[in-house]
This record gives structure tokens, sequence and C-alpha cells, in this order.
């Protein structure tokens, strides 16, 4: 979604019905992929903010890339289509730091299934949103989560490599008002994987609102699975064959455009399934997150994109013990 001028509205006008407009995705064919990965008999554990030192999330806030990686800023293969007015582009590179980007795949406890991005943060947790693993509507931890990292046309580099998610912590299980909700809409996952050895994993810099408002506009890029994307039909696309939700997109000089009531406006392409993507700055040429996506509001008449909002990542400093 391209945003132009909305930012000045009521801050209100944009949370009321927040929950029914997160952009979370939803494909029939990711049944077969769920249905093929090993079967979990119980559902991942969802531990409380309060007590997440249980989860000993590990690592400082620092840039990972494993020794048999190396690190491109190009997302995408030499031969990349070329696109119009979209300003997204598809992330085909199994290179650093995109390697970190990965696909999740949920089952909710009605056995509806729906799909997110998540980003790998240590050897063993992925960053994503609440509503990316707990129902909004029912409060409901979904009954099985799976992390597909570097998915490139529905395919993983090793079918290995997927993992299941075991322990949640949260910030928020939706029974708030809808602006906690929204400030709140973060979720580390443990996976029974160390696929962050492999596959690197990204580091996290809480900048202050005014130093990615002022500082780091048109500097920013972000990478999600939006169910939209790719295009088969334009130029260059035609080998993307997987299916739209299953190759990232990938937008690089978008910017943080305000802040109001603790709520992150930014203007990074994204529609459904992007929620949970990263929202990147490279720092000292390696790449930190400075902000999450996780709704995207839509006018209800026109359908045409109002504003996408994202948290602050802040809250990853306190489950890291820094303050």
């Amino acid at each position: 979604m391209n945003n132009k001028s909305i930012y000045k509205q009521p801050i209100a006008l944009f949370f009321a019905g927040i929950l029914g407009m997160a952009t979370l995705g939803t494909w029939a064919s990711v049944q077969a992929q769920i249905q093929k990965e090993p079967q979990q008999t119980t559902p991942p554990k969802f531990t409380k903010f309060q007590d997440a030192g249980n989860l000993k999330l590990l690592g400082d806030g620092k840039p990972f890339m494993p020794s048999n990686l190396t690190q491109t800023d190009k997302p995408y293969d030499s031969n990349r289509g070329i696109i119009g007015r979209d300003h997204r582009i598809p992330m085909t590179s199994r290179l650093y730091p995109w390697s970190s980007v990965g696909r999740i795949v949920g089952k909710k406890a009605d056995t509806t299934l729906y799909t997110c991005t998540g980003t790998l943060i240590a050897e063993n947790i992925v960053l994503t949103n609440a509503h990316c693993v707990i129902d909004p509507k029912t409060h409901q931890l979904s009954d099985k989560i799976l992390f597909m990292p570097n998915v490139i046309n529905g395919n993983v580099r090793d079918n290995n490599d997927v993992a299941l998610g075991e322990q949640v912590v949260s910030g928020t299980d939706f029974t708030n008002n809808s602006l906690t909700n929204q400030v709140n809409d973060w979720a580390v996952m443990k996976i029974n994987k160390p696929l962050g050895r492999k596959y690197g994993y990204l580091g996290w810099k809480s900048l202050p609102s005014s130093t990615l408002i002022n500082k780091n506009r048109e500097k920013l890029f972000f990478v999600g699975y939006s169910g939209d994307f790719p295009d088969p039909n334009k130029p260059g696309y035609q080998a993307l064959s997987a299916g739209q939700g299953w190759t990232a997109s990938f937008q690089g000089g978008c910017s943080i455009v305000e802040e109001k009531a603790q709520v992150l406006y930014h203007n990074c392409d994204t529609t459904g399934g992007s929620s949970g993507g990263p929202i990147i700055d490279l720092i000292g040429r390696q790449p930190y997150i400075v902000a999450l996506n996780n709704a995207e509001i839509t006018d209800p008449e026109s359908h045409q994109g109002i504003v996408n909002l994202a948290v602050k990542i802040d809250f990853l400093d306190k489950l890291a013990g820094r303050n």
C-alpha cells in the first residue's frame, strides 16, 4: 500500500475495528504444507510478558551471519523482472540477511489456516506479531505454528529446516482496548531447531522515533510475504509459479513517517500475509530491525489503503534484560 497524506486524521479513527484489518493472510495452499510437517500433539506454550525470563531470550541485539554465507545488499538475483508502480520486488536471494526472514504458517484452534512473516533474531527465536500466534477474536493461541526460513517460490533451502513453534511470549492477548493491543502487537516464538546458526539472524535497535522519522526517511527497507505478491502475469515473474504469498516482497527506500500515541506509521508497501515483517535499517552496513509491521487500514468503501502501522521495537530490550 502506498500512503500519501492521511496521517493527520484522529488516531481513534484507525483503531476502530483494527483487529479485522490486521495484515494476516490465509490460503488453501498452506493445508498441504502444515499436514506434512511433524505432528504437534499440544499447542505451543504461551508465556505472559511478565514471566518472559523463562524463555531465556538469548542475544545482545546484534546481527549474526554464518561463516558459510555471504552478505549482499541486493534481495534479488540478477534476472529479476521489471515492475511498474508497485514498489515491491521479489526477494529471491539465499544470502544474508535475506536468509533470516521466513514465512509463518499457523493453524488456529478452529482449524483455520493463516500465514504471516517472521524473522530470526537469535538461533532459535523468531520475531512476529501477537495476532500471528493468538486469535484476536477468541484470544486462543494457535494449535500449530510453523516457521519456514527463506521461502522462495514455495521452497526452503532444506525441507528439514521447517521448524515448529514451542513457546511464545506475547505483548498482548487482545483482551485490552484497541490502542493497547496495537502498541503491544508483538510476539517472540521459540522454535525447535537452531535455524539461526544456518540462516543467520538480524539484530535490533530501538532508535528514537525522531531519528526514524527525520534522519532515516526513505532509508528503510521492508520484507514480507504479502498475499497479493508476486503477480505471475508481470514480465519476468512467470518463473515464480508457486503462487502469491510464496515469495517474499522487498521494498527499499520507505519511511517511518509519524508517531502518535506510541504507534508508528509507515509507508512501506504491504498487504495481508506481511504481518510480522521486519522494517530494517542498515547501520554500519549491518542489518537491524527498527520497527515491526503489523497492520494496514483501508477505506471501507473504496478499499484503498489509508495508512500502515508498525510496532516500536523497544520491547526486545526489556526481554533481553537491557532495562
